[in-house]
């Protein structure tokens, strides 16, 4: 009787997030960048990290030991609590390093999901954006937070860093690489460059994990791997063997990759992702209390 009842049950959350997903017709961005809690429920990353979504998300708090939160007013500072603890070790590593603390930008939405603007990942709650503008010694007022801009540090030539780097940065992306946790950063080609540079021979595992990508001129994005507890997130392959210093980077300095021609004809814009793209478990998150 037991089994019965509680089949019946799973049948009609499965019928209901069924439902949930064929009649919403709209963007799933709109839905998730709607809700401004976290779904109740266990910590779990479902899915892949550019499509998705997070249940019993965490919070970043807006001030930590060593950390301060930009622009709060998007509410983007959410992740699974093993991104909230990989922020609060690399605080920790910043501090060590002289730093006042990191600069935290984008984690993820309340649960997750795609988001209205900005980025095509950052769905299932283990991705965050780390400036690599260094804090000054006053904490920011929320007002600055949401005001002020991130330091480019790659020339205007995008073949070098900015004259502002220095080689504190790369020891902080050097520390975050090390995290156990971390399965890629993503960095411009120009930082990438520049860290293959620096990186002392007998010193260069970490390197593997730093991968190019347009862009994060500004920042670093960090990845993590799907935690235990996640079954159905989707772990990328593992980056390729080596440190990445070598003829796949020399690529990122090419015409074709710096001054590649215009499009024969205009690109079709993406249709934005729908609930029914998502895996069948985000409506049920969407939809959770």
């Amino acid at each position: 009787m037991a089994k019965t009842v509680i089949g019946a049950a799973l049948a009609a959350a499965l019928a209901a997030a069924a439902a949930f997903a064929a009649d919403d017709g709209g963007p799933a961005k709109n839905r998730f960048g709607a809700l401004t809690g976290p779904a109740s429920g266990a910590p779990e990353a479902i899915g892949g990290y550019a499509r998705g979504c997070l249940a019993g998300a965490a919070a970043l708090p807006e001030d930590g030991p060593g950390w301060q939160t930009m622009r709060p007013s998007r509410n983007r500072a959410w992740g699974h609590p093993e991104t909230v603890a990989f922020v609060a070790r690399l605080g920790e590593a910043s501090l060590a390093l002289g730093w006042p603390g990191v600069l935290v930008g984008d984690m993820s939405q309340p649960r997750g999901g795609p988001m209205t603007s900005g980025h095509a990942s950052h769905q299932v709650g283990l991705d965050v954006d780390i400036w690599l503008t260094r804090p000054g010694e006053e904490r920011m007022s929320r007002a600055e937070r949401e005001s002020r801009s991130a330091v480019n540090k790659v020339a205007p030539d995008r073949r070098r860093v900015a004259a502002s780097w220095t080689d504190d940065h790369a020891r902080l992306i050097r520390a975050a690489a090390r995290d156990p946790g971390v399965a890629r950063i993503f960095v411009n080609a120009a930082i990438k460059a520049e860290l293959c540079r620096w990186a002392p021979p007998g010193d260069r595992e970490w390197l593997s994990r730093v991968r190019p990508w347009w862009g994060h001129d500004h920042h670093f994005h960090v990845r993590l791997a799907c935690p235990a507890g996640s079954p159905s997130c989707e772990d990328q392959a593992p980056p390729a063997a080596g440190d990445g210093c070598d003829a796949t980077l020399d690529w990122w300095f090419s015409d074709e990759a710096l001054n590649p021609p215009p499009p024969k004809e205009p690109p079709k814009p993406r249709r934005p992702l729908s609930m029914a793209d998502l895996p069948p478990a985000c409506a049920a998150v969407a939809s959770a209390p």
